[in-house]
């Protein structure tokens, strides 16, 4: 009997070519997978893109030899549809998709070596799909690079808490100026005083201290290049309490009334769930979910 990956990756070509997408987004989770890959006849097949973990360590000539693209999407443990959503904006991000593009995707549970699902995605439809993920604004926002990098320390927040514990905090990107008027120190600012280039979300240290300070009330502000003005930051804006924002606590509510008031765009960690939603203009834009699980191991 054919290996369950190999029918399942075969069965995807098929589709693309009947559905005439684009492109096939297989999912690896381990080198064991790659290594499998390699040795599998669909190095040969055009069209394929294997979405790895960002800390999964492979070779660049091995990504050669695979004659593949190969993207590197937030490593830890998602629902397979955040997986999805969160490829394609990597995709988008590094133009191997447009944001029409259709695309057949092939993946299974995170952290295992089997494949179970296959799912086809026309994005000039399914970005306003009910999951909610309508990003198409997103995509095209000054800070996107920043972004995506504040969406993976959220996910690391999200999933994994801090020292055990279950964590909250907010990202206020972009629109800076506006953003700090319409806010105020709740705590010391710890990034007051060091150098832009000090305070880059892209210094692994900075990375760090970010997820030491979420433990903090307050948010963090960050420009469109990636640059952390504040933690600890009390939100002024008025909070938003329309139905759909119903359910949400005062950290989500005051984000979103922030977006409605400047251009930002708001990343919110939820405490108790540890899903991440991002918000923009006041509404919600797209959410990511790490499976829980993770954070009480």
């Amino acid at each position: 009997m054919k290996d369950q990956r190999t029918i399942l990756v075969a069965n995807a070509l098929d589709l693309a070519r009947v559905t005439g997408s684009h492109r096939i987004l297989l999912f690896l989770n381990t080198p064991h997978d790659f290594r499998w890959f390699l040795k599998s006849r669909f190095t040969r097949e055009s069209g394929i893109v294997l979405v790895v973990p960002a800390a999964l360590p492979l070779k660049e000539s091995d990504c050669r030899i695979a004659g593949v693209e190969v993207i590197r999407s937030w490593s830890g443990n998602q629902s397979r549809f955040s997986r999805i959503k969160y490829a394609f904006l990597h995709c988008v991000q590094q133009k191997v998709i447009r944001v029409d593009s259709r695309v057949v995707c092939v993946l299974g549970p995170w952290g295992k070596s089997h494949l179970d699902t296959i799912t086809v995605h026309d994005l000039s439809l399914s970005w306003s799909e009910d999951f909610p993920f309508d990003p198409l604004s997103l995509v095209a926002h000054r800070g996107f690079d920043t972004i995506m990098a504040v969406i993976d320390i959220a996910l690391d927040i999200g999933a994994m808490g801090r020292e055990g514990s279950p964590v909250g905090t907010a990202f206020i990107i972009g629109d800076t100026e506006k953003v700090l008027t319409l806010s105020h120190q709740a705590v010391f600012n710890p990034f007051r005083g060091y150098s832009k280039k000090e305070r880059l979300i892209t210094r692994p240290e900075v990375v760090e201290s970010i997820k030491e300070l979420s433990k903090l009330d307050g948010a963090f502000i960050i420009s469109d290049t990636g640059a952390v003005e504040a933690a600890g930051r009390h939100l002024d804006a008025r909070s938003i309490t329309t139905g759909k924002l119903k359910g949400f606590g005062s950290r989500h509510r005051s984000a979103a009334g922030i977006t409605r008031m400047t251009g930002a765009i708001a990343v919110v960690v939820s405490e108790s769930t540890g899903r991440v939603t991002v918000f923009e203009k006041g509404h919600i834009i797209a959410t990511l979910e790490p499976v829980i699980s993770r954070r009480l191991e």
